[in-house]
C-alpha cells in the first residue's frame, strides 16, 4: 500500500511530501487513516535537533481518524471506528506495565527512540529505504499504522480536528490536574506557561472546582487565552511573578502549581511558589541532556514534586471520558486551533510555531 507522508530527511530541513510504502500488518496492527494530525512542540524538537531521532522519519503524534483495517488478532477496534491515537502504546504485561505505570512500558522504551513500533520493526519505506515511525504514531500522513493499544475508540460525534488534540496536549494537561495531582475543590492552583498543555491544566483546574487558578506567561495575548479558558488571575513571568503568586495565595504560594513551559527560570518559579506541603508537577522539558541549576531551599517544605509526560494518563479509559466532556460543553477545545492547513502546508504550520504563532496548528485531511 502506497500513501502520502510528510518525511524529515535530515535535521533543520523541511518536511517533504512524499509517497511511502506500507509493509502488510503484523497480527497486532491497526491500520488508521488519517483525519487530522495535530502539530506538537515536540515535533519541532525533532526538526531542529534538540531531540535525537533516527532519520528519515514520519512525524506526528497527535492523530485522529477512522480504522481501516487490523491484524488477525486485534479484537479492541474494528474497521469503521472513530479513533485517536496514543503515542504511549503499552505490552501489559513487562515489569512496568504490571504495576500499573504504562507510561514506563518496556517495549515502548526500547523500541519508539529506535524509530519503531513496540515488535522492534518499522511497517514504511521510501524509495526502498526504512522509515522511521514517531512516538509509535506518525500521524503526518494519510496513513498510520498503530499497535492496537495505541488505537483508542472515542464517540463518532466529537470532529477530528479537536479529537486528535487528545491525544498528547489536552490528555497531558488535563490528566496532570485531574487524574494525577487529583486538584480538590477550593483549593489554589498556578499554572506556569500558557500554550496548549498549560491551558488544559487551567481548563481542568476550572472544572475540578479550584477556587484560586493562576495563569503565569510572558505573554500578554497568552494570559488573555488563559482568562477566556477560565483562570482567575493573570501573573506576567518577570521578576515580580512570585510576590504576585503569593499575594493571591495568602502569602503561602499555590496548593498546586504546574509547570508547563520548559525552561529553568520556570522550573525555579515553579519550586517557589508551591506552598510548604504543597504538590508542583513539572510537565515541560528542556533538552534532555541538558543540566539545569536550582535553589535548594526552595525544594525544602514537605513539597511533593512529580515529573508527568502524559498526565497519568490511561488513555482506553480517559480519551473518551475527554471526549465526552468535549460533547457535553463542558471542555473546550475549538479555542486551541489556530489553523487548519492541508498537508502540503505543514511547513507553514510549523514556521508559524518557531515564531511562537498560535496555541495548535492542525493538518487535515479530506
Amino acid at each position: 500500500m502506497k500513501f502520502r507522508a510528510a518525511v524529515l530527511e535530515a535535521v533543520d530541513r523541511p518536511l517533504s511530501i512524499e509517497e511511502v510504502t506500507l509493509d502488510a500488518l503484523a497480527p497486532g496492527d491497526v491500520l488508521i487513516r488519517n483525519r487530522a494530525s495535530g502539530l506538537c512542540h515536540t515535533d519541532l524538537e525533532v526538526i531542529q535537533g534538540s531531540l535525537a531521532y533516527p532519520l528519515p522519519i514520519v512525524l506526528g503524534h497527535e492523530g485522529a481518524g477512522v480504522v481501516e483495517a487490523v491484524g488477525s488478532a486485534v479484537t479492541l477496534v474494528a474497521p469503521g471506528d472513530h479513533v485517536v491515537a496514543s503515542w504511549n502504546p503499552h505490552c501489559g504485561h513487562c515489569f512496568y506495565c504490571e504495576r500499573d505505570l504504562p507510561i514506563l512500558c518496556e517495549p515502548f522504551a526500547r523500541h519508539q527512540p529506535a524509530g519503531h513500533l513496540l515488535d522492534g520493526r518499522s511497517r514504511l519505506t521510501l524509495d526502498g529505504r526504512k522509515l522511521h515511525h514517531f512516538s509509535v504514531v506518525s500521524s503526518h500522513a494519510e496513513y498510520s499504522v498503530l499497535p492496537e493499544s495505541g488505537a483508542i475508540r472515542v464517540p463518532r460525534e466529537i470532529p477530528f480536528d479537536r479529537a486528535c488534540l487528545i491525544g498528547c496536549g489536552v490528555m497531558t494537561g488535563v490528566g496532570a490536574v485531574s487524574r494525577l495531582a487529583k486538584v480538590e475543590a477550593g483549593s489554589s492552583v498556578a499554572v506556569i506557561g500558557c500554550g496548549a498543555v498549560g491551558l488544559n491544566a487551567i481548563q481542568a483546574a476550572c472544572f475540578e472546582q479550584a477556587n484560586v487558578v493562576i495563569a503565569v506567561d510572558r505573554d500578554a495575548a497568552r494570559l488573555a487565552t488563559a482568562n477566556a479558558f477560565g483562570a482567575t488571575h493573570g501573573v506576567v513571568a518577570d521578576a515580580a511573578a512570585l510576590d504576585a503568586v503569593k499575594s493571591l495565595t495568602a502569602g503561602r504560594g499555590a496548593d498546586y502549581v504546574f509547570e508547563a513551559a520548559g525552561s529553568e527560570a520556570s522550573l525555579q518559579l515553579t519550586l517557589e511558589a508551591t506552598r510548604p506541603g504543597g504538590q508542583l508537577v513539572i510537565l515541560g522539558k528542556t533538552e534532555v541532556n541538558r543540566t539545569v541549576g536550582l535553589r535548594f531551599g526552595s525544594m525544602m517544605g514537605e513539597k511533593r514534586i512529580v515529573r508527568s509526560s502524559y498526565g497519568g494518563a490511561r488513555p482506553r479509559r480517559d480519551f473518551p471520558w475527554l471526549a465526552e466532556r468535549y460533547l457535553d460543553g463542558k471542555l473546550e477545545l475549538d479555542a486551541l486551533i489556530s489553523s487548519r492547513m492541508p498537508l502540503a502546508r505543514i511547513n507553514d504550520g510549523f514556521d508559524a510555531m518557531r515564531r511562537g504563532e498560535g496555541i495548535r496548528h492542525v493538518v487535515t485531511f479530506d
